[in-house]
């Protein structure tokens, strides 16, 4: 999920970005893509354990599950494809070392709405995945979320940071786990695309990333696909623009509501946006479109095909889309560049996803206490398209060079970090299809001149769910 400059946001809005902190998280970043140069896409340990054995060959497992032989359980979470594929194998390591039977079920994009029904339907999962906290502290309030036992809390405890820990916390107490982690800051781009324009240099401003989008699309190649179709993907495009250019203080208040979207920081980073979605020969399909792609097809559409994409925009688990769906090799195919800067500096905005106990049983915390584990972040790691914000897992369990370098930088960022501000939001602002703001920079993209009309849309929509 990294990039020239690190700025992320906690669940309570304490963290402040230092000039140390940014400048040595900068450094490691620099790093990182710098490595992007020659890592390749293929697994580079392959003398390394990739499934069970909790992911250390000839070690033995770093935490102790309880048999729960003839148990069933049933774990919730939004992702499909190549991201269920590759959490299943963590499932299956638990089902080993536990005789549990566990089953997948996807949320869809309303993970609220759809846990929502089956936990007043008295049917809830064991355990869910929820990817805004806005979703986890609703759901502490109506005491849907049942709070961490002691195995899962020393886990915690030992690997996370106190950053981290706070994200899953809700009024002094810990319910959540985040064993995904995510950095949503990143363009990846299609190198023969970039090749046949003659571009040798990746932008790092915004006004070279328009230009070099522009000359792809003179060239011949769709220059960026979008995938409108999925109103999250929207929501990361405005935050990255509106963080690197109002600033973190902005970026704090217009996640907690305390400035409104008819804000002028928000008209500028909306016309700045402008720039890219107003320009059809820009965008892969026009603006009707990207309106019509969803998230994976983006992906698809730039590394594959007669007529690819050059560059799509989304974060680190964009690699798991590559892997499973493309044959293009990241680190020579596909390579990736930090969002470019709008303001002063490139931003990272750093997103999650937050695994809970819906059911107050033994099985549902085994399972949270195995995410919270080194084990279960080594398997996912080797799988690709995944980082973990897990301090203490085998850096070398990653896939790639890569991904592994883009999960350095996430950790050396500590505590001083900004978070997906969406994600932030109560679900009927930032977390619903069809509505809110998800729906509202639908329409953005869809009539990309109308500023006002998208800041009321947005401000209408956030007064009544932060009211709610």
């Amino acid at each position: 999920m990294r990039s020239s400059s690190i700025l992320r946001i906690s669940r309570s809005h304490r963290s402040r970005r230092t000039g140390r902190a940014a400048k040595a998280a900068a450094a490691v970043v620099a790093g990182a893509m710098a490595l992007t140069l020659t890592a390749c896409g293929g697994d580079d340990n392959k003398d390394e354990d990739e499934g069970g054995s909790g992911g250390k060959t000839g070690a033995a497992p770093s935490v102790q599950l309880p048999k729960l032989d003839g148990q069933k359980l049933e774990v919730a979470a939004v992702w499909t494809g190549p991201e269920q594929e590759n959490f299943t194998k963590v499932l299956d390591e638990f089902e080993k070392r536990t005789g549990a039977e566990v089953g997948f079920v996807p949320t869809g994009n309303n993970t609220s709405t759809f846990l929502g029904t089956k936990i007043q339907g008295g049917k809830p999962p064991n355990v869910a995945f929820l990817p805004q906290v806005g979703v986890l502290h609703q759901f502490a309030e109506k005491g849907w979320v049942k709070p961490l036992g002691a195995e899962a809390q020393a886990q915690v405890d030992k690997n996370f940071s106190a950053g981290w820990k706070d994200l899953g916390a809700y009024e002094g107490k810990q319910y959540g786990v985040y064993a995904k982690a995510a950095n949503k800051s990143l363009v990846w781009y299609n190198t023969a695309a970039f090749e046949a324009a003659g571009i040798t240099a990746e932008p790092k401003t915004w006004d070279e990333f328009v230009q070099t989008a522009q000359t792809l699309s003179d060239a011949g190649s769709p220059a960026v696909s979008v995938g409108g179709q999925d109103g999250w993907t929207l929501t990361d495009w405005f935050e990255n623009i509106y963080l690197s250019q109002a600033g973190p203080e902005k970026y704090d208040q217009l996640a907690k509501h305390e400035i409104k979207w008819t804000d002028p920081s928000v008209k500028e980073a909306l016309t700045t946006l402008a720039q890219l979605w107003g320009k059809d020969d820009l965008l892969a399909g026009g603006k009707a479109g990207a309106l019509r792609t969803e998230f994976p097809k983006s992906v698809t559409n730039t590394f594959s095909g007669d007529t690819p994409a050059a560059m799509v925009y989304e974060g680190d688990f964009v690699a798991a889309n590559i892997n499973a769906d493309t044959k293009a090799k990241i680190g020579t195919d596909a390579k990736v560049f930090p969002f470019p800067a709008v303001g002063d500096e490139s931003p990272v905005v750093s997103g999650g996803d937050v695994a809970v106990a819906l059911k107050d049983d033994k099985a549902s915390q085994a399972l949270l206490t195995f995410l919270a584990s080194t084990d279960a972040a080594e398997i996912w790691a080797a799988q690709g398209g995944f980082i973990s914000p897990n301090k203490e897992m085998d850096q070398k369990k990653y896939k790639d060079d890569v991904t592994r370098d883009i999960a350095k930088a996430l950790l050396a960022a500590g505590d001083d970090f900004r978070f997906d501000m969406s994600d932030q939001a109560p679900a009927a602002f930032g977390g619903t299809q069809g509505t809110g703001e998800w729906k509202a920079l639908q329409d953005f993209l869809k009539t990309p001149a109308d500023v006002e009309g998208a800041q009321q849309a947005l401000e209408t929509s956030a007064a009544k769910a932060y009211k709610g």
